[in-house]
């Protein structure tokens, strides 16, 4: 009798407390009551009006994707720009190591000028991409999803009057050039009854591509045209029409690819992708449009359903572009925020999937012929930060391509950290390559890697390899511990112990060594021991550490590592009160540039570790170094400073940084931009929000570890912590009312909040689970695989 009597108490409070949970699911979206401008692809033009990009395609359109492929959506009712992008489409781009070029422009000439009740949108909830608008009496609507199952752009033509479907289909090869040119690429487009082919081929990598559109037309009438190169399919009177399109290349990520330094032999040209894209075609075909939309949805939701995350604001009126002017002027609504968070999860689970390329810079998308910076995967804090938020946000499978490109690359690696040192320190190599570990520089493209070096040190590798032992702490998935990540630290720590000179008989520093694109006296600064490398060196050290405690090795090389990480005096405190970025540095800004984008040896907070609440003196000199380094910088950086801030316990100063990158670095279709558009800072604000509400980096789970007065009242489901527990919150006034978590390994959980010690602990049946109490704020007890706990608080 007392049990159900507790157990009806338990769910009378349960019911009080999580009485909003079935409001905080909302439809989540961009959209615009007008279509994307596309005033032309060319240069000068765009320069004249003072910007050098194409700006109607990186400010108005709205993105898509799959992680393989990528679309930008103008919504235009006059010529409609599809502009497709292949992540593995890739030329000479910038610097000699390659970059992403657009794959194709797909044109729909429809006609109608003047529509009414105009909108254009992408439900994030969904992933699909929606025109809406009447003319002339008639209710017109197009649908945009690529799937991932199928790998395939999807669009469903439609109107609410039979027979009132007519367009023109103008596919174009963007960037064809003569063979004497730079960037060399030729192409052809050939029609055949439903079916448009381009093919062609890139020379710099001996790239074959291929894509194929498809047109299926439900009543009407279908032609075709091909003339002077150009083919076309036209549409008269249909009822509906579905056009499936597909892409490809000869790119297979391979070791071969690394390793082979001739260009043009990187691929094998005698590889063509026409079968594959053939097959994408005819399933997707046999599937229809009903059965495409069902499994994208399906997949799709299942990774984005997740998290649920509301700040108790209501979604103001009014499209997003205005949304943002609002914002910018003067903020009165948080959704905002909540919005910019959604929309990262969207972006990364649109730009990462199993089986395709890492997320770049640009992401999956881009209409250049030379992407900004390649569109490649930068080492010294890019590529990383585009997956800070991956764990955290329940979205641990996106991290999945950087682990399969890391294998692809990891023999040019482990050649590479040996050419290193050959150079730098030749009397610490070993015979055995293998024993000279891993290494990787800044510039990386999925034809080369580059080694350490110039304006960025060796900490660049353990940055990466932090992403490793990250995701084992929050999976808990002992498999890829031993057969992922622990190689991956192993030779990192191996390759790092080689860059270490001693100095004197207790100190070893990093030499070379400097910290990413710090300048000093319009030079790269090289010097010996930055913070950036002292500090990811100790990091990387520590988490092999971890890991080989965690399986239960015993290395003979984990004696040379506890004897090094004890020589590292990885964090100074200069005179003014900072953290140095350079040994030799007395003041701050003596050496370098003081409002550098890149704080680099602040890594060590976040995102490492060894900076924490334990090290107060270390914590204090990193708040003085926020202060004086500033947020007056790029989007991306904006938001390393914002998961600093978290880091701090700042709330009120993370939500400041989080605020200024709305104003300043966000585009009116939510991209972010350095600029030009970069997707990390997307993905570093999106990370930032989740670490403002959920820290576990301390040995302990801490919810709202650094929330922000603004966002008073609010709640949260299924964010991650370390051990894989899932963590929903309840709160107001700033205060949490109460915790829901799921064991996903088991394992004992141990929570700090403030007078923690006096709440209501019970499991899924609603009985009392005893917590073992050590200290008002922090409490611990044993959980069980799958079940579900809840903390009440008084």
């Amino acid at each position: 009798m007392k049990t159900i009597l507790s157990y009806i108490f338990f769910l009378l409070c349960i019911g009080n407390v999580f009485s909003q949970t079935d409001a905080i699911s909302r439809v989540y979206e961009i959209w615009d009551d007008k279509p994307a401008p596309n005033r032309g692809s060319d240069y000068s033009i765009k320069k004249a009006r003072g910007y050098p990009y194409d700006e109607d395609w990186e400010l108005k359109s709205y993105p898509i994707g799959n992680g393989y492929m990528g679309a930008n959506l103008f919504g235009r009712t006059d010529t409609e720009r599809i502009q497709l992008t292949e992540k593995t489409l890739a030329n000479e781009g910038l610097y000699g190591i390659g970059g992403l070029t657009s794959f194709a422009e797909i044109n729909l000439d429809f006609g109608h000028q003047n529509p009414e009740n105009y909108r254009r949108s992408v439900n994030i909830n969904e992933a699909i991409a929606y025109v809406n608008y009447n003319y002339k009496g008639v209710e017109y609507t197009r649908e945009h999803f690529i799937s991932y199952p199928d790998n395939v752009l999807v669009i469903k033509l439609s109107a609410n009057k039979k027979g009132k479907v007519s367009f023109k289909l103008r596919p174009k090869i963007p960037y064809l050039r003569d063979s004497t040119e730079i960037n060399t690429r030729s192409g052809k487009m050939r029609v055949q009854n439903d079916l448009i082919t381009m093919s062609g081929f890139i020379n710099h990598f001996s790239i074959n591509y291929e894509g194929q559109i498809k047109v299926i037309n439900e009543g009407g009438e279908l032609s075709t045209n091909q003339k002077d190169g150009r083919s076309e399919i036209i549409v008269k009177n249909a009822d509906s029409v579905i056009l499936l399109i597909a892409a490809g290349t000869n790119y297979k990520l391979s070791e071969s690819v690394f390793n082979e330094e001739i260009n043009n032999q990187k691929l094998d040209s005698s590889v063509f992708p026409h079968e594959k894209v053939t097959a994408l075609i005819n399933s997707a075909t046999i599937k229809g449009f009903e059965r495409l939309k069902a499994d994208h949805l399906s997949d799709y939701q299942n990774l984005f359903s997740r998290v649920e995350l509301n700040f108790n604001n209501e979604v103001p009126k009014g499209t997003t572009n205005e949304l943002l002017e609002h914002y910018k002027s003067k903020v009165t609504s948080h959704y905002l925020e909540e919005l910019m968070f959604h929309y990262g999860r969207y972006l990364l689970i649109s730009t990462s999937r199993k089986g395709t390329l890492p997320c770049g810079l640009q992401g999956v998308w881009s209409q250049y012929e030379v992407t900004p910076f390649t569109g490649g995967f930068w080492h010294n804090i890019n590529v990383q930060m585009n997956y800070w938020g991956a764990f955290n946000t329940n979205l641990a499978e996106t991290f999945t391509p950087y682990v399969e490109f890391h294998e692809a690359y990891r023999s040019k690696a482990n050649n590479l950290a040996t050419e290193y040192l050959k150079k730098n320190n030749p009397q610490a190599i070993n015979n055995v390559s293998t024993d000279n570990g891993w290494t990787i520089g800044t510039g990386t493209t999925p034809h080369k890697i580059v080694g350490p070096g110039g304006h960025s040190g060796p900490g660049t590798g353990a940055l990466t390899s932090k992403m490793f032992w990250d995701y084992y702490e929050f999976t808990m998935d002992t498999t890829f511990l031993r057969e992922k990540a622990y190689p991956a630290l192993l030779g990192m720590s191996k390759f790092l112990s080689k860059t270490l000179v001693p100095v004197g008989d207790d100190l070893l520093l990093v030499n070379p060594s400097a910290s990413p694109e710090q300048k000093h006296d319009g030079v790269n600064y090289i010097t010996a021991g930055t913070t950036f490398d002292q500090g990811l060196v100790w990091e990387n050290h520590n988490d092999l550490l971890k890991a080989s405690a965690v399986l239960n090795l015993n290395d003979v090389f984990l004696e040379v590592v506890k004897h090094q990480i004890n020589k590292l005096d990885p964090i100074v405190v200069g005179k003014s009160g900072q953290v140095k970025e350079f040994r030799e540095e007395e003041f701050y800004g003596e050496i370098g540039q003081k409002k550098h984008r890149h704080i680099s040896h602040l890594c060590a907070l976040y995102p490492g570790t060894l900076i924490n609440s334990t090290t107060k003196e270390w914590m204090d000199a990193s708040i003085v170094t926020l202060d004086l380094r500033g947020n007056n910088t790029t989007g991306w950086a904006m938001a390393h400073r914002m998961n600093l801030r978290a880091r701090t316990k700042d709330g009120e100063q993370a939500h400041k940084v989080y605020t200024k990158f709305i104003k300043e670095r966000t585009l009116p279709n939510l991209w972010t931009t350095h600029p030009p558009f970069q997707i990390d800072g997307n993905f570093g604000c999106m990370a930032g929000v989740a670490e403002m509400l959920l820290q576990s980096h301390e040995g302990y789970i801490e919810p709202l570890a650094a929330l922000s007065s603004a966002w008073k009242d609010g709640e949260y489901r299924g964010l991650v912590a370390r051990g894989n527990f899932e963590i929903s919150t309840v709160w107001k006034n700033s205060k949490a009312v109460s915790f829901e978590i799921t064991s996903n390994k088991g394992g004992v959980c141990r929570i700090k909040y403030p007078d923690i010690d006096s709440a209501i602990l019970k499991d899924d049946s609603g009985e009392i689970i005893p917590y073992v109490i050590e200290k008002s704020d922090v409490i611990h007890f044993k959980t069980i695989k799958n079940e579900r706990y809840f903390i009440v608080l008084k």
